[in-house]
């Protein structure tokens, strides 16, 4: 390595900067010059800068492949009027009026810094802290904990059994699984308070979506409808729930204590595209099969007056709520995928 010539040098009242870039020997095509190595110690770079700068007290130097940065401290805390002893300008010293800064212009720069210090630690200072803010974090810590502990129990307990039984586990998912998803879908409706409160910073209207349709089809098609209770659709429509949130509620339950876990993040950010539209086709194949269920039985069915007919089938609110569960599709898989498209791209930004 050699010295490329070009350095750069900037000093202030109390240092002087030296930049000197290294140029690879291999890259010099002619003949191979003196090698320039820099010494072990500072002793050379300190006598040079003691031979030709004005006043030096000390001489530091730190060396890379690629250029070797030297620090003069000056013996008193002053500006020079000139770099060198010599009053002449040496050739190889060419000042950069873009960068030029006389005392005065130092002064004002380092007085703005002090002010930009100043008004950060009072904007800081005007912040209002939380002081229930470790309470909050508690409390949705341990609310996330218990959501996917019941929904890892519900997820294993299907696994098990489909491996075990095979297809016959599709018709008693059910009276199995019933009593902790009714738990966990009851303590889901947390999820639409805790944003009316402002514990958390998520919208309203994409949760209450997700609660009141969850709850529709386990509470009013599943639970009150015995017919329904032995068919297959209800494992398919448990095991994508519970697919679903083994992985949503681990990774608000990690953000809750400022942790943040890159293959929990993706899959968080990834997995409902396939599971989510897939969980909404299964929702709605529920509501078909229990149509004609609601006919015959006349269950929630509103009694009319004679003029008026019979009464007013329950079947037909479920065909209303057929169409608005794709709208309720479309609403929350925008609002997923720009969760994801910001979260994503917030983590390049890191990354960068």
């Amino acid at each position: 390595m050699i010295m490329s010539g070009t350095e750069q040098m900037e000093w202030n009242g109390n240092h002087v900067f030296d930049t000197m870039p290294l140029i690879p020997l291999q890259s010099l095509p002619r003949a191979r010059p003196p090698q320039m190595k820099v010494p072990p110690t500072s002793c050379g770079i300190y006598n040079y800068y003691h031979t030709h700068c004005v006043s030096v007290c000390q001489v530091s130097h730190r060396s890379t492949q690629r250029l070797v940065n030297v620090t003069v401290r000056k013996q008193e805390q002053r500006w020079w009027d000139r770099l060198t002893l010599q009053e002449r300008k040496p050739l190889f010293l060419a000042p950069d009026f873009d960068r030029w800064l006389d005392e005065s212009d130092a002064e004002m720069e380092l007085q703005a810094k002090e002010e930009e210090k100043i008004n950060k630690v009072s904007i800081e200072s005007r912040i209002r802290k939380d002081p229930y803010l470790g309470l909050k974090k508690g409390y949705l810590f341990m609310y996330n904990l218990v959501q996917f502990l019941g929904f890892s129990w519900i997820f294993v307990n299907m696994t098990v059994r489909l491996f075990i039984l095979g297809q016959d586990s599709f018709y008693d998912t059910f009276h199995t699984i019933a009593d902790m998803m009714y738990f966990c879908q009851m303590m889901a409706v947390a999820e639409v308070m805790n944003p009316l409160v402002g514990l958390v910073k998520t919208g309203v209207f994409p949760a209450m979506i997700q609660v009141v349709g969850r709850n529709v089809i386990l509470f009013v098609i599943f639970g009150s409808l015995e017919e329904m209770q032995n068919k297959a659709v209800v494992f398919f429509v448990f095991y994508l729930w519970s697919t679903i949130e083994i992985f949503r509620y681990p990774f608000y339950m990690l953000a809750c204590i400022d942790t943040d876990w890159k293959l929990l993040t993706w899959l968080r950010y990834s997995i409902w595209m396939p599971l989510y539209p897939l969980g909404v086709l299964a929702e709605a194949i529920a509501v078909i099969q229990s149509l004609p269920i609601f006919d015959e039985t006349r269950l929630y069915s509103i009694p009319l007056p004679t003029v008026l007919g019979s009464s007013f089938s329950f079947s037909f609110t479920l065909k209303i709520y057929l169409a608005l569960m794709f709208l309720g599709l479309f609403i929350n898989f925008r609002h997923l995928f720009r969760q994801r498209r910001r979260r994503m791209r917030s983590r390049k930004r890191k990354n960068n």
